[in-house]
């Protein structure tokens, strides 16, 4: 529980009555601050930030607490309304000169001791004057007459930095309207902080100084919107390693605690300006030199790189769906993975990952190390470069098997022959041992689209489905050994969040290409048993394979839906996505919400449709212990976006991989890291095909002459 000190003032609300989501509790001071005008947009388009995913406060009853709205400020606390004196050393001396020698001090160091004695006048207010809460009531005067914007979801221009990959949600999805983000608990003799704060994981800044607090819960690490903690003048004698959690964090002040030693943790903490520790034990010692010649970020970046590899998380096991399986049933095994391109894997977009683990020759080995292990027939891969396809995975695969195809991105047809090496695209991979590849083909989106009669003409394609340069791949195998047929596609679609219309109309062009390949095949004659033999005989640079009995006849399908379908790829589109439903449902209405009322020929005047009974092989795991909740995992999001789908009625789910160990996550703020090669995660099915069910000829039953009419 909290304890309580001495609190005055607590039958005044500072600015007002509680405003929304705010809970009435008798002595709860509330306070809202001016955000000023908010940028306008579509209500629902999110950057895959949680919090503005924002759950209504909870309400802990008994708090005497003051909560205050969010403040732009660069460096000090509160200092567009600090009532202290900015340049003064606490000892008298000015903030120029180190001990009265005249000898300058560093702009870092010279801030620290501005926030120091700002800290320590805050807390002199607060335990002589019996005056609580007193950092909301220094905003107190910014937030008078205060008027709250009306929309219900609001992005900021932090919210939309460095969103390479980061998929939007449903447009139909409500977001919950949060008006307080600060949460003032200073000044109260508080010993302990009750769990029940940290629900409240939309908070911005939290202000728990002047206390007697000796332990700073692991649970802070849920807090991952916080950019301002104030713990100063407390007891606290370390801090635990989940406060690496906490990236957004810019400011963490904790003057005059007894801390003796940080953990490497602080490491993630990638935005920290600055790391408050005068007053400290541990500011004794080595570490004051550190801070008062160098800055924060210089520190934060020593505990990064100097951090030791930490052990392996406990492996992915895999979960069995169906065990009741015939051993006669021909058997496939599919695994896909965004690896994320070695361009794009920058110290700017992964701040939080240690150099060591960010270089590509690092992850590129785990990358293969898992794909031997795993040992999939077939591979789908996104986001991997000409130039690692060519020169690292296609040789080294074809010493376990393999052969592969990729295709980069159309803006590689423009690019001096320097550059096209780095353009990533997508690639896939099979067993030559027991699959042939009958035909293959990429699909430029944007050349598609433009190119349907319905489509020519049309401002929205132009204006936004022109300038992508997503792709998708689609593969017609056959197995060596029973002739059974299969098509593996692989895509990846537009990251933008509000590109949800983009996605539809990629996803809708990836469809109809599958419909009209599955028709194409089904009109095909059986290759000749010479032909696929020619085929088995081509050998590819480093592949190495013994001889392989003849490959048995094809099979022949009646319709596109008879052949076995695996659709794989990274969407950036979540299970609660049009995409998604699209999929899975086989349709979607022309009034579609994620259509965003633009027009898009047919597929918007009449919906669109595919004929295939697909489901996502994780959707068996829905709803229980072992639901995948995540395959893309950074800071400021963590959702499902990447999908292995495949056809119900020719395909049976026999087994899937399991999700990372969550205990290992707690302390992980984001991909990549050390034993996570990506900031997604590798998915993987196996399957059994289906016995056919072909139709036999009726014939009828003879009874016998005496039966017959005459």
């Amino acid at each position: 529980m909290y304890g309580q000190g001495p609190q005055q003032g607590h039958g005044t609300r500072l600015n007002g009555a509680p405003g929304r989501n705010q809970p009435n509790i008798p002595g709860v001071q509330y306070q809202q601050y001016n955000y000023g005008q908010q940028p306008q947009g579509h209500p629902h388009q999110h950057h895959a930030h949680h919090h503005q995913n924002l759950q209504q406060d909870p309400g802990v009853h008994g708090l005497g607490t003051g909560t205050m709205g969010h403040s732009g400020y660069p460096t000090g606390v509160l200092q567009a309304s600090s009532p202290f004196p900015g340049a003064s050393h606490p000892s008298g001396q000015t903030a120029t000169t180190r001990g009265g020698s005249g000898q300058p001090i560093s702009d870092s160091w010279a801030e620290q001791l501005k926030l120091y004695k700002q800290a320590q006048e805050a807390h002199q207010t607060m335990v002589e004057q019996h005056l609580p809460h007193f950092y909301a009531r220094a905003k107190a005067s910014d937030n008078k007459g205060v008027v709250m914007p009306a929309s219900e979801g609001t992005t900021t221009t932090e919210d939309q930095e460095a969103a390479r990959n980061r998929p939007s949600y449903t447009t139909n999805k409500l977001v919950k309207r949060q008006d307080w983000h600060n949460l003032d608990l200073s000044g109260q003799g508080l010993r302990k902080i009750s769990r029940p704060l940290f629900s409240y994981d939309f908070l911005v800044e939290l202000y728990i100084a002047s206390n007697k607090i000796t332990v700073l819960p692991p649970d802070i690490g849920k807090l991952r919107c916080l950019k301002v903690l104030e713990a100063s003048h407390n007891e606290l004698q370390e801090l635990p390693p989940e406060i690496g959690m906490c990236t957004n964090l810019q400011q963490l002040l904790l003057f005059n605690n007894q801390i003796t030693s940080l953990p490497y943790e602080l490491g993630f903490l990638y935005k920290l300006e600055m790391l408050g520790l005068h007053g400290n034990p541990l500011m004794n010692g080595p570490l004051k030199d550190e801070i008062m010649n160098k800055d924060t970020k210089s520190l934060v970046n020593s505990l990064l790189v100097d951090a030791p590899v930490p052990p392996r998380p406990a492996p992915r096991l895999s979960i069995t769906v169906q065990d009741d399986v015939a051993p006669s049933l021909e058997r496939v095994s599919v695994l896909t993975w965004n690896i994320l391109c070695e361009r794009f894997a920058t110290k700017t977009m992964y701040g939080y990952t240690a150099p060591a683990a960010l270089e590509w020759d690092y992850r590129k080995q785990l990358i293969l190390d898992e794909i031997r292990d795993r040992n999939p027939d077939i591979i789908c891969l996104q986001e991997i470069s000409r130039d690692a396809y060519e020169n690292e995975f296609s040789p080294s695969l074809a010493k376990h098997g393999y052969r592969g195809i990729q295709w980069s991105r159309p803006k590689v047809k423009t690019m001096p022959n320097s550059l096209i090496g780095g353009v990533d695209g997508c690639a896939t991979f099979w067993k030559t041992d027991n699959w042939i590849v009958l035909q293959k083909e990429m699909l430029d989106y944007a050349q598609l689209t433009m190119a349907r009669p319905d489509l020519k003409q049309n401002h929205d394609v132009y204006n936004r489905a022109m300038g992508k340069d997503n792709i998708g791949t689609i593969c017609m195998l056959e197995s060596r050994v029973t002739g059974a047929r299969l098509i593996v596609a692989n895509t990846h679609l537009a990251w933008e969040p509000d590109l949800c219309d983009v996605k539809l109309l990629q996803t809708a062009c990836l469809m109809e290409h599958i419909t009209r390949l599955g028709d194409k095949w089904t009109r095909t004659p059986p290759m000749a048993i010479d032909k696929k033999q020619a085929i088995q005989g081509i050998l590819e640079e480093g592949e190495e394979r013994q001889e392989l009995p003849p490959p048995g006849p094809s099979q022949e399908y009646r319709n596109n839906t008879d052949i076995p379908l695996i659709i794989c790829g990274d969407y950036n589109s979540t299970p609660s996505s049009g995409v998604y439903d699209f999929l899975a449902t086989g349709r979607l209405s022309k009034d579609h919400p994620e259509w965003l009322g633009r027009k898009y020929g047919n597929f918007t005047r009449d919906g669109v449709e595919h004929p295939f009974s697909i489901r996502s092989a994780y959707a068996h795991l829905k709803g229980g212990p072992q639901e995948l909740s995540f395959t893309n995992y950074t800071p400021t999001f963590r959702e499902v976006i990447d999908y292995i789908w495949y056809s119900t009625n020719t395909l049976e789910l026999v087994s899937v991989l399991g999700p990372p160990d969550k205990q290992a996550l707690t302390r992980i703020p984001g991909f990549p890291y050390y034993h996570f090669p990506s900031d997604h995660i590798q998915i993987m099915a196996e399957y059994v095909i289906r016995p056919r069910k072909d139709k036999r000829a009726v014939v009828e039953p003879d009874f016998g002459s005496s039966s017959r009419r005459a």
